[in-house]
């Protein structure tokens, strides 16, 4: 295990300063929305064309095509689809009392990460998600979140993992199955039982690109645009602390700095994710697993983006901003031509 340091201090810092959630929401929207508009400008040579012919079937202008579809992208971080029950307590929730505008705003942005410091994890993935026993790289939101989850379970729902318990009650309030809803549907062909999820310290979350395998696997069932809004929430694997794996290190200014400076920088520029486009081997049109073009994303994060994580200067951040945003834009654009073809 970490060592482990909590002061008054570090709390007061962490439920004032530090955000766990990637991207922040705002820029998840708007690496979407570039996407949309990268392909109206590139029609010959993207399925945007098809992609506006679905729009105007179900009612939308363009505009309001890419902003629902950014919506989506937006909201998975505000998901209540994953709970953590007390050990001793059994009292299950969705954030940590120090979660309003905190690094862990909701315990679902632990299905965010895809930690590419390692290989195989306990399920059988190729690359695991987030498990803070083995972490390589960690700070002190990590070690907080470990000391004040020491013990506690996921929620399996009425009867499964509890508190304690007498003969004639228990104490557990099960607010949502969250392992047999949410760890079910981000299975995705990889095994689990609930004893992987008995403790928050050793606990193996399933990968992002499970997630974003799952919704795409919605949305290819049922077309809609809030379903592949949600996949595309997976462009987290273009931000280095969610494939280093960590909650810290520099998280939350990084974020911030991306957001600010986005315009500014003109991290949507046209030659960037033009160049960005060719990084990637595109989904073949017979395949609907999309996770290999998922992974292609996060080892472009992971391979150039680390200095983010020991860096604040502005000259590194802005390297790294130059890639990531152009390459999350690109992933963007392949994964909404494979979609193209389904509406």
């Amino acid at each position: 295990m970490k060592p482990v340091l909590l002061t008054t201090l570090g709390v007061a810092l962490l439920g004032s300063s530090l955000n766990a959630a990637a991207f922040s929401q705002p820029t998840h929207k708007r690496i979407v929305q570039d996407a949309v508009s990268y392909m109206a400008a590139h029609a010959d040579t993207t399925e945007y064309n098809k992609l506006a012919a679905a729009a105007q079937a179900a009612g939308y202008t363009m505009e309001q095509f890419a902003e629902v579809l950014g919506q989506g992208a937006y909201d998975v971080d505000d998901f209540a689809d994953t709970f953590i029950c007390g050990a001793v307590s059994g009292d299950c929730v969705e954030a940590p009392v120090w979660g309003a505008g905190s690094s862990i705003a909701k315990y679902t942005s632990y299905w965010h990460f895809q930690n590419h410091t390692r290989g195989a994890d306990a399920h059988g993935n190729d690359l695991g998600g987030y498990n803070y026993d083995l972490l390589t790289v960690w700070g002190d939101v990590d070690n907080m979140a470990a000391t004040w989850l020491k013990g506690d379970h996921l929620d399996d729902g009425p009867g499964g993992m509890t508190g304690w318990c007498y003969w004639w009650s228990c104490n557990e309030d099960s607010e949502y199955n969250t392992y047999g809803v949410t760890e079910a549907n981000y299975r995705q062909g990889s095994s689990s039982s609930k004893s992987m999820y008995e403790d928050f310290e050793t606990m193996p979350f399933q990968p992002i690109d499970n997630l974003g395998q799952h919704w795409y696997n919605e949305f290819w069932n049922q077309p809609t645009v809030q379903t592949l809004g949600f996949v595309l929430h997976t462009t987290d694997l273009l931000q280095p602390h969610h494939t280093w794996t960590t909650s810290s290190l520099n998280h939350a200014g990084w974020e911030t700095w991306v957001e600010d400076n986005y315009s500014a920088l003109q991290l949507n520029n046209d030659a960037l994710v033009s160049a960005a486009l060719n990084s990637f081997t595109p989904v073949a049109a017979g395949q609907h697993d999309i996770r290999a073009l998922l992974t292609q994303g996060g080892a472009v994060s992971y391979g150039q983006g680390g200095i983010v994580l020991s860096s604040t200067a502005d000259a590194d951040r802005e390297q790294i901003a130059e890639i990531v945003i152009p390459h999350a834009i690109a992933m963007t654009v392949h994964i909404l031509n494979h979609a193209a073809n389904r509406f």
